[in-house]
């Protein structure tokens, strides 16, 4: 009854805006809000990369919309997504109906996403995800094209392609421990935050690992925010395990980082860390996570053309690395270009241009499959393997993956302690 009432009154809401569309055409701007968890650095870097790209966009006379030149105005959707999930969908419909945006770009915990594409379907607002990689995302616009037509995500990979990844990177990881060490078998222990979007992880995880090869060792659920994570790396410790395969979003992967490095586990940290990908991970460690790989987007190497040079402009204003949610970047230029292809703001045609584009971005060849996500394959989109090393973090692969070396890609290392040094 209350999600029926609800829907009501969004929807007539959502007539009020189209009345008021002419409004912000009239104000000279396109509105882009850029919705995020602005206390952390996955917010941050929405903000961060979204800001690069209007001012390179306004600087160069803005988007061409109907003819006519409009600056890029950006709004600040704080959606507080990794302390509340609920604060998420009510801080994206009043960007929405208060702050009257065009389009909407961000969002990074899966559950939040979910919530946020429902307002946004409801709203008839394209929703490009710049950081949540749960399937059913994706799914949903096929299940319901009409509805969910409106969603696309350019950054991660779906959670399921990001699980090929892994597994791609899991392979050669193991095929260097197994060189460094001469071991047989390799023993893999699974940690996997207790999330939505690991579930699908750890059922996929668990059951390819042992037809790799390898042997299980076990598998590991702490909170996504747990600052102590001893007692399970005691364990995975006594189970012998090589590789400890990760699938971690949240600030536990800088304990499980800096305590694996004072206990000295003879195991090498391998899989998704997002708090590995930050250039902050090093000091957030006391150096300690020496060793610690992850997937990442952005490193120093040339993905693209525009890699190196977005990575160095954004190190430049922002003194450290981008992690993948300054993706926006791409998104804001592919709106423009879906924008300027349609010749309008109306959601339809937007939507309609999108799905055919084509641009080579900062962190991939953007395009988007039948279900509005960006295309994995290789020379499409991929994920990179990195790895810190002595304060560095180092990109390891692709290394001749499907015959693709990224210019900048240096050898993975084994540590030292692993070979009783």
């Amino acid at each position: 009854m209350f999600a029926s009432w609800s829907r009501v009154v969004r929807g007539a809401l959502a007539f009020a805006l189209a009345v008021f569309a002419s409004q912000a055409l009239a104000a000279g701007t396109v509105k882009f809000g850029i919705a995020g968890p602005m206390a952390f650095i996955q917010g941050e870097d929405h903000w961060a990369g979204a800001e690069m790209a209007r001012d390179e966009i306004n600087a160069a006379g803005g988007i061409t919309v109907g003819g006519k030149k409009r600056k890029v105005e950006l709004v600040k959707i704080d959606t507080n997504e990794i302390l509340n999930v609920a604060d998420a969908a009510t801080a994206l419909e009043r960007g929405i109906t208060r702050d009257k945006v065009d389009f909407v770009l961000g969002s990074f915990r899966s559950e939040a996403a979910l919530a946020m594409q429902e307002v946004a379907m409801d709203y008839k607002k394209v929703f490009i995800v710049v950081g949540a990689s749960l399937d059913q995302l994706s799914a949903n616009v096929e299940k319901d094209y009409e509805r969910y037509k409106y969603w696309f995500r350019i950054s991660p990979l779906r959670s399921s392609d990001l699980v090929k990844s892994s597994f791609a990177m899991l392979g050669s990881v193991a095929g260097e421990i197994k060189k460094e060490l001469g071991v047989p078998v390799v023993k893999v222990a699974l940690v996997a935050e207790k999330a939505a979007w690991t579930e699908g992880f750890v059922k996929a995880a668990s059951g390819a690992i042992p037809k790799m090869g390898m042997e299980l060792a076990g598998v590991w659920q702490p909170s996504a925010t747990a600052s102590d994570v001893s007692a399970d790396l005691t364990a995975i410790k006594g189970s012998g395990a090589h590789i400890v395969f990760t699938a971690i979003s949240g600030p536990m992967g800088v304990a499980l980082g800096r305590q694996m490095g004072e206990m000295r586990i003879p195991a090498i940290p391998f899989g998704i860390n997002v708090e590995a990908q930050k250039e902050g991970f090093w000091k957030a460690t006391d150096g300690k996570g020496n060793y610690v790989s992850t997937l990442n987007f952005y490193a120093d190497v040339e993905i693209t053309p525009k890699t190196l040079p977005f990575v160095q402009a954004f190190r430049k204003k922002h003194n450290r690395l981008p992690t993948y949610t300054a993706t926006t970047y791409d998104a804001v230029h592919v709106l423009k270009m879906a924008v300027e292809t349609a010749g309008s703001l109306d959601a339809d045609k937007v939507v309609a241009a999108l799905e055919k584009v084509e641009m080579v971005g900062t962190a991939s060849l953007v395009s988007f499959d039948k279900q509005h996500d960006v295309t994995f394959a290789p020379g499409k989109t991929m994920p990179l393997g990195v790895q810190w090393q002595d304060g560095e973090l180092v990109a390891f692969w692709p290394n001749g993956w499907n015959g693709i070396t990224f210019k900048g890609v240096k050898p993975f290392k084994v540590p030292p302690h692993m070979k009783g040094q």
